[in-house]
């Protein structure tokens, strides 16, 4: 009598299913949300604590973007290059926008030497406008 009834119990019991559309709709407002709202400005690829400056401009969306570590390390366009290298890659991107200002994004405490050989390549290579990221106080 116990095996018939165990029987019986399993003979009901159908394949479950899940509807998975409701989830791909989420993904999916979800993945727009974050295309939306994420910024897309060019970074330097390396994470630098700005100093502060109460003179703090906005240089506009024609830059180009050179950062220098804590350590020293100089990273163009997510790359970290070497100071021979810094002088041909500035270089190329001055003749594609020769009125492109070259702005140096330096951790507050990076040595000050290492942004003036920046500096230095950068004016070597013909960018006309170079100047030093700051925050707003």
């Amino acid at each position: 009598m116990f095996d018939e009834e165990l029987t019986g119990i399993g003979d009901e019991v159908g394949s479950a299913e899940v509807n998975v559309s409701p989830l791909i709709d989420m993904v999916f407002i979800l993945l727009i949300f974050f295309i939306i709202t994420t910024n897309f400005n060019r970074q330097t690829g390396v994470d630098v604590s700005k100093p502060k400056a109460q003179s703090a401009t906005y240089q506009g969306q024609k830059t180009i973007l050179i950062g220098i570590s804590r350590e020293g390390s100089i990273h163009v366009f997510g790359r970290q290059v070497g100071i021979d290298r810094l002088r041909h890659l500035i270089g190329r991107e001055v003749e594609k926008q020769p009125d492109a200002s070259v702005i140096i994004v330096a951790d507050r405490l990076s040595v000050i030497g290492k942004a003036v050989e920046v500096m230095d390549q950068c004016a070597l290579a013909g960018a006309k406008h170079v100047s030093i990221a700051a925050d707003k106080e």
